[in-house]
């Protein structure tokens, strides 16, 4: 009895100016404070017990978000229970002022609730689950350019419940698509020719689904038919360059041998007559 008064006397204080007014505090109430309260006071001699008692009634705080999974634009209601004073609500420690809304992803977190003007003493937290379908959908790839090396295509998404990947390539038509793959990252250990085309993502989960942007993650040209095209060009300019070789010696070596030609017979042209002017003067 010695020790829970002590107890009392430690938590509480008299807030009345002990004449005419013993008002008692309770301060940081606890459950185990629960219980008739009387009050009594003795002097010297006598001593003198209220008739009547109170009860105090003491309930712990608690925090109820209903429902407490929603899909988003669901409404949620916030109910602060087992007290009938107002009451102030946080989320993520943060204050809220509407304790009825439309769930919108940002929404989703952790809500707690005080007596107001008692903002210290909150409740235990309960959580609101926001779900949503898969949104913000991106695919990206990671390749290094190179016929045979590895490529690594990575799809992401925000989504609750969270996102199950699919990935897609165009056909050469365009018209058409096929499955190649499922999971987030799609691995192609050694790039081809076959390769080449229009990927992109699907993000899928039990709300609905979305699409990322399609993307050429593949470009890669056979370096055989590179090689065989190279060498063929160089041929084709090494025999072209070897042909005006032997046009431009075969064109010089017909001048040089024109020029000579029309040497040869101007020489003899000239000769002729000499000689005829020489037998001419002979006979005479």
């Amino acid at each position: 009895m010695i020790t829970v008064l002590m107890l009392l006397i430690l938590k509480s204080g008299i807030i009345g100016g002990v004449q005419h007014n013993c008002s008692l505090a309770i301060h940081d109430v606890q459950e185990n404070d629960a219980g008739y309260y009387y009050f009594r006071f003795d002097t010297y001699t006598v001593g003198w017990r209220s008739k009547t008692s109170v009860y105090l009634s003491v309930k712990e705080l608690s925090a109820r978000v209903y429902p407490d999974t929603v899909r988003a634009g669901d409404t949620v209601t916030l109910e602060c229970t087992s007290c009938q004073l107002p009451s102030v609500w946080f989320k993520d420690g943060r204050r809220v002022a509407k304790t009825e809304f439309q769930a919108q992803v940002e929404d989703a977190g952790n809500y707690a609730c005080a007596v107001e003007g008692q903002e210290s003493a909150l409740s235990d937290p309960v959580a609101l689950d926001v779900q949503y379908p898969p949104l913000s959908v991106s695919a990206e790839v990671s390749y290094s350019g190179k016929a045979n090396s590895s490529v690594n295509l990575t799809c992401s998404s925000t989504a609750n419940p969270p996102s199950n990947y699919t990935w897609y390539k165009r056909t050469d038509s365009l018209s058409f698509t096929v499955q190649v793959g499922s999971g987030q990252v799609l691995s192609i250990p050694s790039v081809e020719q076959s390769h080449t085309g229009l990927y992109f993502c699907q993000a899928r989960n039990q709300l609905g689904e979305n699409n990322s942007t399609e993307l050429l993650t593949v470009d890669v040209t056979d370096k055989t038919v590179n090689h065989f095209i190279l060498l063929v060009g160089i041929g084709v300019k090494v025999v072209i360059i070897i042909m005006l070789t032997l046009v431009i010696i075969i064109w010089a070596w017909w001048r040089c041998s024109s020029a000579v030609d029309k040497e040869e017979n101007h020489n003899d042209y000239e000769n002729i007559p000499t000689a005829h002017t020489d037998r001419h003067l002979a006979q005479v």
